[in-house]
């Protein structure tokens, strides 16, 4: 069933739908951040017509307009998944994700922290928030808790397990949507290649619309931009010790 932000407002079972719709949707976006292309799943995405295909479809301008973006360069690269194109879109990939060569973190301490460092108060405050679900990172040291994908893979966490939405609305208010949307700007403005540049524009605006989607869902205004400013002055956390995971006893990413 395709759900879309006119919908969101009915019955159970359309919430329903919109929560595995969404769930499913953000998953298949962190996959995507998470790892370089490789060309089964370039392949895959061209034959499936991403993300035209996702269930929740955006309808604002912005949302119709970065989606056919990052059709469009999907489609470019059908046929084209020889090892020339794979090494570029490795390239691109690294520089991002990587070495930070474009100087636009996947980390939201580097955007949030006054001096523009990582692993600061924002990781340790979303740590805390993974440890209240059971939830712990597998090294924080080599991928942090304020990481995009971790932090998309918790969303979609909360929406499966039926969380309730003005928990995940909070979730995206004090953190991903916080710095997502700068993070995004500079990726498409300095990467190299139309796929990355088209996956950070729709990530953002699909994170944006599912917001708004939740403001009609729960009734109530999103919080202006400074009054989520000052609510997170009055949140501090300390550091948390090194999580000791242990397959098999606690859920992890």
């Amino acid at each position: 069933m395709t759900v879309s932000n006119k919908h969101v407002t009915a019955g159970r079972d359309v919430l329903a739908d919109f929560r595995q719709a969404v769930a499913q949707d953000i998953m298949a976006l962190a996959v995507l951040h998470n790892a370089e292309l490789t060309s089964d799943l370039g392949e895959q995405l061209v034959s499936e017509q991403f993300p035209s295909g996702l269930q929740f479809q955006l309808l604002s301008d912005q949302g119709k307009e970065t989606t056919q973006l990052l059709h469009d360069s999907i489609q470019l690269l059908d046929g084209k998944f020889d090892t020339p194109n794979l090494d570029e879109l490795a390239a691109d990939y690294a520089a991002i994700y990587l070495t930070l060569a474009f100087r636009a973190s996947p980390c939201e301490s580097v955007w949030i922290d006054e001096e523009g460092l990582a692993m600061q108060e924002p990781m340790f405050q979303i740590q805390a928030v993974y440890k209240r679900h059971g939830l712990t990172a597998q090294d924080w040291r080599k991928r942090s808790d304020d990481h995009l994908v971790l932090q998309l893979q918790f969303v979609s966490h909360l929406l499966e397990i039926g969380a309730e939405f003005g928990e995940i609305a909070r979730f995206l208010d004090e953190h991903l949507l916080r710095w997502l949307p700068d993070f995004s700007t500079r990726v498409a403005s300095r990467c190299a290649t139309p796929f990355y540049a088209g996956l950070s524009a729709f990530t953002a605006t699909y994170v944006e619309e599912v917001r708004e989607s939740l403001s009609a869902i729960l009734g109530e205004p999103r919080p202006t931009a400074e009054e989520i400013e000052q609510r997170m002055k009055t949140v501090h956390t300390a550091p948390l010790p090194e999580p000791k995971y242990v397959p098999g006893t606690a859920p992890s990413w």
